[in-house]
């Protein structure tokens, strides 16, 4: 009996099928990929906000108000609200560190940029200026958001960043929000309601790094003192002078999707999640808003303006 000789291997066209076959499902699979981390990151955000919000009601319970947006007085120069609040997310030992810093007789340590500008070996940074806090920061963003801050004629400054600033109202000089310069605002000033009412937003830091510094916001703003931390720290829903001042157009203002290297987006509230941001509303919940909600977002910044709000936004 004769029997065929079996065929080894693929032949060139066989391989090249294959080859398509498995490009065609990577190419299926990489955006469903996508999709997992972009929600998990988005959950994780959210969680981070949530215990943000638990550590601010915390503070309201053991001090009768919220932490003031940017403190402004000795020996705490520009301490922001995230910095007032570390004890009340487990970072009690970088707290101390803080305050004994900024506790120490002599020298500049009382300015929590030491004396960056004229002799920074003889009174360097406070340690928690340049210390990343997890809690501050949204998994969605790649960046390691931890930088030396250079300048030729004085030294450097080590640079911790957040995700995460404080809604200040409609613009940090209004002080119609739930945090602004030496705020001082407690949740029966809340007229709205603290379930109608944004406490905490997403904006990215800046392309360039030079804004969203978490321990201590000086702002775009930080000479004027009525409204420093803009940009920092604190942000409201239609900063058109924050905007002006970065030489950004007024279409830049506004709840709106923004890109990471683009330096007009540090202007607004928005996320490097897909169609929205996260937001701290005032009873400790975080919620995910679309961009659409921007028409409604200065009622959500306000927190004693009268508006009435459908939770459909």
């Amino acid at each position: 009996m004769v029997r065929s000789k079996r065929r080894v291997g693929f032949t060139l066209i066989e391989l090249l099928v294959v080859i398509a076959i498995i490009a065609i499902l990577i190419g299926l699979l990489v955006p469903a990929v996508q999709k997992v981390r972009d929600a998990a990151a988005r959950v994780q955000c959210q969680n981070n906000m949530h215990q943000i919000g638990i550590a601010l009601h915390n503070y309201h319970g053991n001090f009768g108000q919220l932490p003031e947006g940017v403190k402004y007085e000795f020996p705490y120069y520009y301490w922001s609200w995230m910095a007032q609040l570390m004890p009340f997310v487990e970072q009690d030992v970088l707290s101390a560190q803080a305050k004994t810093w900024a506790n120490t007789p002599g020298g500049y340590h009382w300015w929590p940029w030491g004396d960056f500008w004229n002799n920074p070996q003889q009174t360097p940074f406070n340690p928690a200026l340049g210390t990343l806090v997890k809690t501050w920061n949204c998994p969605a963003d790649p960046r390691m958001l931890q930088i030396w801050y250079d300048n030729i004629d004085s030294g450097n400054l080590r640079i911790a960043f957040t995700s995460y600033l404080a809604v200040s109202g409609t613009q940090s000089h209004t002080n119609d929000g739930m945090f602004y310069w030496k705020s001082i605002i407690s949740f029966k000033d809340v007229t709205d309601g603290l379930s109608q009412t944004f406490m905490v937003g997403e904006r990215p830091p800046s392309a360039d790094l030079e804004f969203g510094w978490w321990f201590a916001g000086a702002g775009y703003d930080g000479n004027n003192f009525d409204r420093g931390g803009t940009g920092d720290v604190l942000l409201g829903s239609r900063e058109f002078g924050y905007a002006a001042a970065m030489n950004c157009p007024a279409s830049k203002v506004g709840f709106q999707p923004g890109q990471m290297k683009n330096p007009c987006d540090q202007v607004h509230f928005w996320s490097m999640h897909t169609g929205g941001g996260n937001f701290l509303l005032g009873d400790g919940s975080a919620r995910f808003t679309a961009y659409s909600a921007d028409n409604v977002l200065p009622m959500l910044c306000t927190r004693g303006g009268g508006e009435t709000v459908s939770d459909n936004y």
